[in-house]
């Protein structure tokens, strides 16, 4: 009789808690939200919370606050979130850095897999290996040859340390067996301005910056790094087309949520974001910057981190790339 009364007291608890929960969801959002963006304004990231920012604030009637807090690779603002409440007021939007930074700096204030709960990959970006059409290239096999021949006379900008396209030409370079000079930029931008300016030959990033200037003719687009050809410029060959298996690579706009938040909340907040990416002028505008679509589950993000985790980190690790 005592187990049985027990019982449904620790039955009855489960279900108080279950209804509160409920009930958590179902008055959320009732006071401002609060999104975490660790890079400066303008970029892909920034540009994607802002445009979920603002249709949430339209759908919910409660302001949703962008809060840019940049340095360190993402770091600060990420390890800002990670110490947040776990009440679904704080959002924290992300790129691949999020995956790169565990196994590039020797300490970072968040744990990759314990820190958050993963809600949605929201949008992906192809990375494009390209040159000024003064260089004497226009495949990326001869890039390889001409890089081969003359090592010293060569380079690559990246848009920084530790990027994933900055990785992309490091593994290019591990594969082809190439001695291969990376140029380290801050940022997408003076990395572009580089190559256009033929101040450095070849460039590797994302490819939305870069995407005018190839209908232009000021840049020549050698290889992309996604899975298919980008209907972008679907006259470029993927990476896999030309030999390098296992290149696919993309700078992901990832939402995530401080660890703990009630499930319910997360449930919420990714039925309502796969609402906003699918309306036609959000889909037009990231579709525009040359992202792809995703919105996955919380469930496949939260795989897609492991895995990427774990691949860059063997690509730093084999380059012996460290930051302090």
């Amino acid at each position: 009789m005592k187990h049985l009364v027990r019982n449904l007291a620790a039955a009855g608890c489960v279900a108080i808690l279950m209804l509160a929960a409920q009930s958590s969801a179902q008055q959320y959002p009732s006071r401002p939200i609060r999104i975490i963006v660790p890079f400066a304004p303008v970029g892909p990231t920034d540009v994607i919370a802002r445009l979920v920012g603002q249709k949430l604030t339209e759908a919910w009637g409660q302001q949703v606050v962008v809060d840019n807090r940049a340095g360190a690779g993402g770091n600060i603002g990420m390890g800002i979130a990670a110490n947040a409440p776990a009440d679904g007021y704080t959002i924290l939007f992300v790129s691949s850095s999020f995956m790169v930074n565990p196994s590039l700096y020797k300490k970072i204030p968040y744990d990759p897999y314990k820190s958050f709960i993963p809600v949605s990959n929201l949008a992906a970006s192809t990375h494009v290996f390209f040159t000024h059409p003064s260089q004497p290239v226009k495949t990326l096999g001869e890039l390889i040859d001409v890089v081969k021949k003359d090592p010293k006379k060569y380079s690559m900008a990246s848009p920084g340390i530790g990027t994933v396209p900055h990785l992309s030409a490091i593994l290019l370079g591990l594969d082809a067996k190439l001695d291969l000079v990376t140029v380290p930029y801050p940022g997408g931008g003076p990395s572009l301005v580089a190559v256009v300016g033929n101040q450095v030959p070849f460039g590797c990033q994302a490819i939305p910056p870069v995407t005018p200037y190839i209908q232009a003719g000021r840049v020549r687009a050698l290889a992309v790094t996604s899975a298919q050809r980008t209907p972008i410029v679907p006259e470029v060959p993927t990476m896999a087309e030309l030999g390098f298996k296992g290149h696919e690579a993309e700078t992901i706009t990832g939402m995530l949520v401080p660890a703990g938040t009630p499930g319910a909340i997360v449930r919420k907040l990714h039925a309502e974001v796969a609402r906003i990416i699918a309306l036609p002028d959000v889909k037009q505008r990231i579709t525009d910057m040359g992202a792809d679509i995703i919105v996955s589950s919380p469930p496949q993000f939260t795989a897609q981190i492991k895995n990427e985790v774990a691949r860059w980190g063997k690509v730093i690790k084999a380059a012996n790339i460290t930051v302090q």
